[in-house]
């Protein structure tokens, strides 16, 4: 018998990603996201409890719009910004502290903790993280990044965040680089409120665009909810057609699935409806909505295009990338050993076991 909540087969994707309650999806959420027709979904710990709960909950959202290949997002960062945590799952070491390791062993155990996240993720069906963080927080920003991020100086920040990349990548997970062109300089947490930053572009391009330049060529990206004075003063990134198409697709060169940061965040004026609009309009591909209100998904519903023909593109790509660097051959207990010592020989404990 046909599932009654299902997409109709052929429907062309809204471009959002969406969070739903709980653990499971009532009989009215299924009504409402086949209805809705996002492109994919993304998890948190509310919704997380157990890997065979998880597999469930991921199968039933696939289900629900009728598209087995949706893209199923997850913040696993490690450290405080960890989705998916003990006793079920392995708690991994900040960016900040395995960045702290000496050179080669920080970006072997980048690569390592990044394989075993996509293990992880792999097992429970999720296909995308928001990993790596490649901003770099100067002296006097806000915690928000703090030790989310790798480093301070361009050139190490961009190694180590491209081993987290091709670890993601090697165990079949989309990394998306973040937060794009570079949240380091925000003095104010954009989950509250609108952080300026009055940098001129020419030290923007030198530092904080430069990480971003070398990984230009990663499947997905995250926007930043920041204005930068020296190249849009109207509005934040997320919300400006100039940052994106000038800096993002421009200086950067950044061709790969754009999503927004969390359309939820404070960083963002007026209604909810009208921050889709508009950052659809700059040249997001897709918009992010994290935490579930019915209220706030129906307006974003009601403004939300379908995706473009160059959206679609872009996501095709980015899952013949995933597809394509997926290596069968993963030894978890042999990588599990060899990411322990590592940890170990830099006096790193910061480990959870299931």
């Amino acid at each position: 018998m046909p599932d009654e909540t299902a997409a109709a087969p052929g429907k062309t994707p809204r471009a959002i990603i969406l969070g739903c309650a709980a653990e499971q999806l009532s009989a009215d959420e299924r009504r409402f996201f086949a209805a809705a027709a996002p492109v994919g979904f993304i998890l948190f710990q509310r919704n997380c409890r157990s890997p065979e709960q998880v597999r469930e909950l991921v199968a039933a959202l696939r289900g629900v719009i009728g598209r087995s290949d949706a893209p199923i997002l997850i913040d696993q960062e490690g450290g405080r910004v960890a989705r998916l945590r003990p006793p079920s799952w392995r708690l991994y070491p900040s960016a900040g502290r395995l960045g702290s390791l000496p050179d080669p062993r920080a970006e072997v155990a980048v690569r390592l903790g990044a394989r075993l996240m996509a293990d992880d993720l792999g097992n429970l069906g999720i296909t995308v993280d928001c990993l790596p963080v490649v901003d770099m927080p100067v002296a006097g920003a806000d915690p928000v990044i703090g030790d989310r991020a790798y480093g301070t100086e361009p050139n190490r920040v961009t190694n180590l965040a491209r081993a987290a990349c091709e670890g993601l990548l090697e165990g079949g997970v989309l990394p998306v680089v973040k937060h794009i062109p570079g949240h380091g300089r925000a003095r104010v947490d954009s989950h509250h409120a609108c952080p300026i930053v009055e940098t001129a572009i020419e030290e923007l391009s030198r530092s904080d665009f430069a990480p971003f330049q070398a990984l230009a060529a990663m499947p997905w990206a995250m926007s930043a909810h920041i204005v930068y004075r020296a190249i849009d003063p109207t509005a934040p990134a997320t919300l400006s057609r100039q940052v994106i198409s000038e800096v993002i697709r421009g200086v950067i060169g950044f061709d790969g699935v754009l999503i927004s940061d969390d359309l939820s965040m404070h960083a963002l004026g007026g209604e909810i409806a009208e921050r889709a609009e508009r950052a659809l309009a700059a040249g997001c591909d897709l918009v992010l909505h994290c935490n579930g209100d019915r209220g706030e998904m129906e307006a974003i519903i009601a403004a939300a295009q379908p995706i473009s023909a160059c959206t679609v593109e872009r996501l095709a790509r980015a899952e013949a990338m995933r597809r394509r660097s997926a290596s069968r051959r993963f030894d978890r207990r042999e990588a599990e050993a060899q990411f322990e010592a590592l940890l170990a020989g830099g006096r790193i404990s910061e480990l959870g076991t299931p």
